[in-house]
């Protein structure tokens, strides 16, 4: 990451030191550094602390429940009897939640699991007996002496899922970065030859980015690799095919798609939202060619994943450079170099209104006719 999050890592402490431990659930989007937040914290908490990626693992209750066996140094408790089936869903979800509520290290004391994509327990309501697992998993995360804290990508389905929750659980949002966490970090990248260029590249990469922490490493990494401190350059060269910030973007918007349903609508009321934005329901419907009652389930399925958002009955990107990939990269053929230049230039006058055309590059050939632009920003307190 770009900068440490010292605040947010305090809250995570204060509510596992409470009495009653709380349960911290991390939530912030693709690349807003949930992982690297864990990561940080399982080095600071030493030997008691364990790091599942639950994403990684959440196959079927009996594999998920041996992966996690494997991948720990804890104590397991007590085995299940004879008599019970070890072939079972319903008896593999068991073994986890008593396993998570009563293992224990090696010296015998209490573990703190980090439960990275946390909501991927819910693969297991497709098995039988296993309707409610997230609401199971309630139990044991808040009952015993071990003390967890869970992480999400999903903003919007996390707040939904944890509204009637016990109220040990503290959903904690990661926010964007600030110009001046931005600025610290090109310090660490030796980013800028004098404080004021600094400042400057800071507050342009922040507007090019909203902030977001994996976009700001990413493009702050271009930017010094071109060596000339254009970000703007940096940013239509790393959205070409195959360069990392497209790469990133592509995996935020496969995800989610693969996630919400109806992926092909979904897919298309991407693509119209990518040429214009906001737009109604109504206006979305006739681009659609869909009828408003279906449109607004689509458009709800995409809420639900935070690829959208909707201010006064107006739906836009959540992610303004998921927008500007999809814009680029929604057609039959891939952007060429002029696509890219210009599209990127567009984009950051578009992000930063003092930034004057000529302090972006100009792309070569015919000037294409200028398109509606309203961009939005998510806000995350």
């Amino acid at each position: 990451m770009l900068a440490e999050r010292p605040t947010i890592e305090r809250k995570i402490v204060t509510a596992l030191d409470a009495s009653p431990a709380r349960v911290p659930v991390i939530v912030g989007g693709c690349g807003s550094g949930r992982t690297t937040l864990l990561r940080r914290l399982q080095h600071q908490l030493g030997a008691s602390a364990e790091y599942l990626d639950v994403e990684r693992v959440a196959t079927t209750p009996e594999g998920f429940l041996s992966s996690v066996a494997a991948a720990t140094a804890c104590t397991a408790p007590d085995e299940i009897p004879q008599e019970e089936p070890r072939r079972s869903a319903r008896v593999a979800f068991d073994r986890m939640c008593r396993f998570l509520e009563h293992a224990r290290t090696p010296t015998g004391e209490a573990v703190t699991f980090l439960l990275d994509e946390a909501l991927e327990v819910r693969t297991f309501e497709s098995f039988p007996g296993l309707r409610g697992t997230l609401r199971e998993l309630w139990a044991p995360l808040c009952a015993g002496p071990n003390r967890f804290v869970l992480t999400t990508r999903f903003v919007t389905r996390t707040q939904r899922l944890f509204r009637d929750a016990p109220e040990q659980f503290e959903l904690i949002q990661v926010p964007p970065l600030t110009p001046g966490e931005v600025a610290t970090g090109l310090i660490r990248l030796e980013l800028g030859e004098s404080e004021d260029e600094r400042v400057e590249l800071s507050r342009i990469l922040h507007a090019l980015t909203g902030g977001r922490p994996l976009y700001l490493q990413l493009l702050a990494a271009a930017t010094k690799a071109m060596g000339a401190g254009d970000p703007v350059s940096a940013l239509a060269s790393q959205l070409s095919p195959g360069a990392p910030l497209s790469m990133a973007c592509r995996f935020s918007y496969e995800l989610r798609l693969h996630r919400a349903r109806g992926y092909g609508a979904l897919k298309a009321i991407l693509q119209v939202l990518s040429q214009q934005e906001p737009l109604t329901l109504t206006e979305i419907a006739q681009r659609l060619g869909r009828t408003p009652g279906s449109t607004k389930d689509y458009l709800s399925w995409l809420e639900d994943v935070d690829l959208l958002q909707v201010q006064q009955k107006r739906y836009s990107f959540s992610d303004p450079v998921l927008r500007l990939w999809v814009r680029l990269h929604g057609l039959a053929h891939p952007p060429g170099e002029e696509d890219l230049a210009r599209e990127a230039q567009e984009y950051a006058v578009s992000r930063f209104p003092y930034m004057e055309p000529a302090m972006v590059p100009e792309p070569t050939g015919a000037t294409p006719q200028p398109r509606e632009r309203s961009w939005g920003m998510i806000e995350i307190d």
